[in-house]
């Protein structure tokens, strides 16, 4: 029981990030892939939910061993990961004013509470809501890739590439939702890995401490070409969102990649 009068322990932040956002927003069942068994879903906005699943305690799984490069790499990662977003820290308050800059660099911005997020795809006027779902790696990572990416940052803020549905996915929260599924994917609040795509990206991230933020950059332009490509409205995002990790996943287990800019979906983003 926590401190507020909750049921469950959190043994890590990224866990206690989930049980807060699922208490906070309606639960639905996903049968996700083959190989897990349906689970609980924490709903990160009006009809997207996060691709996410409970496994059986009794499913067996290999694990892998780590150098320790990688298993130091894993614990700064995990570092990240179990900070939760906070409106009351300047640093995160800093983050959040430098992603509206960068998403919007001719628009004043009004303040941190302000209806001008709904321009970014935040559900509301107080983006804080949205990220107890992601915690504050996935303003990070939505930061990483308006820097580092900008055109293809713009690009799929504005929805100027495709021909686009009527009803759109919102930009923001769909960024908070693919953090959420790669922290899954990669099975990152575990020891060590316990998938081979899980193992093969802590090879990646032993060689470069921003694996984890680039994926996040090639995965939501993969997820945006598929949302085009199946001609994709709101009410599909998780079906969208399923063909994303499943293609990503494959991807990643081809022979011959030394980094992630071997991937294939790497060449869809554009500085």
């Amino acid at each position: 029981m926590d401190d507020r009068g909750g049921s469950f322990v959190a043994v890590g932040g990224f866990r206690r990030v989930l049980i807060e956002a699922t208490r906070a927003i309606q639960p639905l069942f996903y049968l996700v892939t083959a190989e897990i068994v349906t689970g609980s879903t924490a709903w990160l906005g009006r009809g997207l939910s996060c691709v996410c699943a409970q496994r059986r305690e009794s499913d067996a799984r290999p694990s892998f061993d780590l150098t320790p490069v990688q298993e130091e790499s894993l614990q700064r990662l995990q570092s990240r990961i179990d900070v939760p977003y906070d409106s009351s820290i300047p640093e995160h308050q800093d983050a959040l004013r430098a992603l509206w800059h960068a998403a919007f660099p001719e628009e004043e911005l009004h303040g941190l509470i302000s209806e001008q997020w709904k321009e970014m795809g935040w559900q509301g006027k107080d983006p804080s809501t949205d990220f107890r779902g992601g915690g504050f790696i996935s303003l990070e990572n939505l930061l990483f890739f308006a820097r580092n990416f900008p055109k293809s940052f713009q690009d799929l803020l504005r929805k100027q590439e495709g021909d686009r549905s009527v009803w759109e996915y919102p930009f923001a929260v769909a960024g908070v939702n693919i953090t959420f599924m790669l922290i899954q994917m990669l099975d990152l609040e575990a020891v060590k890995p316990r998938t081979l795509v899980g193992a093969i990206f802590l090879k990646f991230l032993a060689e470069n401490e921003s694996a984890f933020d680039l994926l996040y950059c090639i995965t939501f332009k993969l997820m945006d070409h598929q949302w085009l490509s199946m001609r994709a409205s709101y009410m599909d995002f998780n079906t969208v969102m399923k063909a994303t990790r499943r293609q990503l996943e494959k991807e990643l287990l081809q022979e011959d990649l030394t980094r992630l800019e071997d991937v294939p979906s790497y060449k869809l983003l554009s500085r």
